[in-house]
């Protein structure tokens, strides 16, 4: 029996200021312009306290901004405000999108999927609410994603609550939703979870799921404007 070929490779980069992070991921999306054949990757990782926002004209969500407790950055990514900070798993898929169709929406489902799955596995329901990208528990909201894409490669993911604190999140309007409650792991389960732990789980998911994404075409060498889903 021949062995399955995984051509995904998966980093867990532990506490990483955004900076870094964002830093990394132009790296490989430029490697992955340069080279179709580099590997798709993977970043699972914790960051230091910080904020993002879209790169949109409407700043509505950060109230202002001034009062930010942590330091700012606008990104390449669709959607509104987020607060990413310890006891959150973040997730950078780069992905050569040609693979898999050259349809962002059918990734943005994928991840919602991959994220229930997982949280599924600890004994957490949770589901996708029409027209409202990310991964909901009732009417409460446990991960965010928000997606760039640069002639077909992405960058930035997903924000997924494990432990810890969510005030931060009340110095903003978390993804532009007015009176959203952010939720984690933590608190629907009601036990402690660690996040390292989390990550291990969602590689071997993503491993082994990575080839309900993909397409049987090969990519062709083209080039799309960016793109960015929410």
């Amino acid at each position: 029996m021949n062995a399955v070929v995984v051509d995904l490779h998966v980093r867990w980069l532990g506490r990483t200021n955004f900076a870094n992070a964002l830093a990394l991921q132009e790296e490989i999306v430029a490697k992955k312009r340069e080279d179709p054949s580099h590997l798709d990757e993977l970043l699972l990782l914790e960051h230091e306290p910080v904020y993002t926002i879209g790169r949109t004209p409407d700043q509505s969500s950060l109230l202002g901004a001034a009062h930010l407790p942590h330091p700012l950055f606008a990104i390449n990514r669709g959607g509104q405000a987020t607060y990413h900070g310890p006891g959150q798993l973040m997730g950078y898929p780069i992905f050569d999108l040609r693979r898999c169709g050259q349809d962002l929406h059918k990734y943005l489902r994928w991840l919602e999927r991959l994220l229930i799955e997982l949280l599924a596995g600890y004994g957490i329901t949770a589901s996708r609410r029409k027209s409202l990208t990310g991964v909901w528990i009732g009417n409460c909201k446990i991960a965010s994603i928000g997606v760039g894409v640069r002639h077909w490669v992405t960058m930035h993911g997903f924000a997924l609550n494990v432990c810890g604190d969510l005030s931060p999140f009340d110095q903003i309007v978390p993804c532009g939703i007015n009176n959203v409650t952010m939720t984690s792991m933590e608190k629907e389960a009601g036990r402690a979870f660690s996040v390292a732990d989390v990550a291990a789980s969602f590689e071997k998911l993503a491993l082994d799921r990575i080839s309900h994404l993909r397409t049987a075409a090969e990519p062709e060498p083209i080039s799309a404007p960016q793109m960015q889903g929410t």
